[in-house]
């Protein structure tokens, strides 16, 4: 959609150009964007009744700039991929929470809080390769091991996570259908149900979701049709679901893609879960820079004004009560590894660059935030 021209835009940027320009070292820079008396995004966030976060990975526990901005920026994270039955349970008898932990830990020690990704990946790729090769023979003993796990992991964590993403990605992209798990397999498309009355009660505290990256692109018509009645079912049979989870990671034909017509179908979308009384989480947010030019005031620029007209959309459902990046330093995020640039530059998805200094979708969320109309707490 990109309503904003880029000349128009830069009257948005204010602290984030000066900053950009001192030439000073990230740490630096967001010492004095600290000193400036700029409202942290968690607060405005906050104000409006919205968790702002992060996902967040082990390892940059021992990263200081990351965790400067994590702490500043912040107020609630989310594991990136530690909470994930490929790092958990990646063979049968191992059980592995360490790095979870220390996410948890971090978390607790500077006031942050967390929420849950993911309990059970429905997804081949993502399965542990002996649950993947696994016969369960009936579906009581299928039913035995998610009941066992899931309840592991979602009670360590309980009550301190906020919300889960119970079920991950189950909806194949090509057909509208359920993946074909070795749980399926033995259950049905009930495992879904299942899981989520298992994480109900492992986590009464916590909101439960159902968590997916369909988009708004026509490719996509089959890939939202399918989460749509996956949901439905799911509500419909009793089924504890609060929210669905929009992941929100840009296709790469954004921001020029994201055109008024394919905004009007991803609103009739959400109009559609907001209708089955559920909340909307934005969960992974990031753009996806692969197709852009290579001027990164270019880039940066027309990154932030779909930014805005993405945010300003999905903040103006009240249900959103959830705004997570997936990741808030450039080089730190997933897509630096996957398709890149024919150019070879690196992507610049996320809030602050590789340096460590803020970027214009810094001042396009603190906009969107401060736009936002006021919501119930959720």
């Amino acid at each position: 959609m990109a309503q904003f021209s880029r000349r128009g835009f830069v009257t948005l940027l204010g602290s984030t150009a000066l900053v950009a320009c001192t030439g000073k070292s990230g740490a630096e820079a967001s010492a004095e964007g600290a000193v400036s008396g700029q409202p942290s995004l968690a607060s405005l966030a906050k104000a409006k009744n919205i968790k702002f976060g992060s996902a967040m990975a082990a390892g940059q526990l021992n990263n200081d700039r990351y965790t400067d901005i994590i702490k500043r920026e912040c107020g609630i994270i989310v594991a990136e991929n530690e909470n994930k039955i490929y790092v958990i349970n990646p063979q049968p008898d191992v059980m592995n929470f360490a790095p979870g932990d220390a996410l948890v830990d971090f978390a607790k020690a500077n006031d942050l809080g967390m929420r849950g990704h993911t309990l059970i990946w429905h997804h081949p790729q993502w399965l542990p390769k002996w649950i993947n090769e696994k016969d369960w023979g009936s579906a009581a003993n299928a039913e035995a091991y998610l009941n066992q796990y899931v309840s592991a992991v979602a009670s360590r964590y309980e009550p301190f996570y906020s919300s889960w993403d119970v079920v991950n990605e189950t909806i194949d992209p090509a057909t509208g259908e359920l993946r074909e798990t070795s749980f399926s397999r033995a259950m049905g498309p009930e495992v879904i149900d299942y899981c989520f009355h298992v994480a109900r009660e492992a986590a009464p505290s916590a909101k439960l979701a159902y968590n997916d990256y369909m988009d708004w692109a026509p490719a996509s018509d089959k890939h939202r049709a399918g989460v749509l009645r996956l949901v439905e079912r799911l509500v419909k049979s009793g089924a504890p679901i609060d929210a669905v989870g929009l992941q929100s990671h840009s296709n790469e034909d954004a921001p020029a893609g994201y055109t008024k017509e394919r905004a009007r179908i991803w609103k009739s979308f959400c109009d559609e879960i907001v209708g089955m009384g559920l909340d909307l989480y934005i969960t992974e947010f990031d753009v996806d820079d692969s197709r852009m030019e290579a001027d990164i005031t270019a880039r940066d620029t027309e990154i932030a004004a779909y930014t805005k007209d993405y945010l300003d959309l999905m903040l103006s459902y009240p249900q959103t009560k959830d705004l997570l990046i997936w990741g808030m330093v450039d080089s730190e995020n997933w897509l630096q590894g996957f398709q890149p640039r024919e150019d070879g530059l690196p992507k610049r998805p996320t809030v602050y660059d590789a340096d460590y200094q803020p970027k214009p979708m810094r001042d396009a969320i603190a906009a969107a935030l401060k736009a936002a109309p006021q919501r119930d707490a959720g």
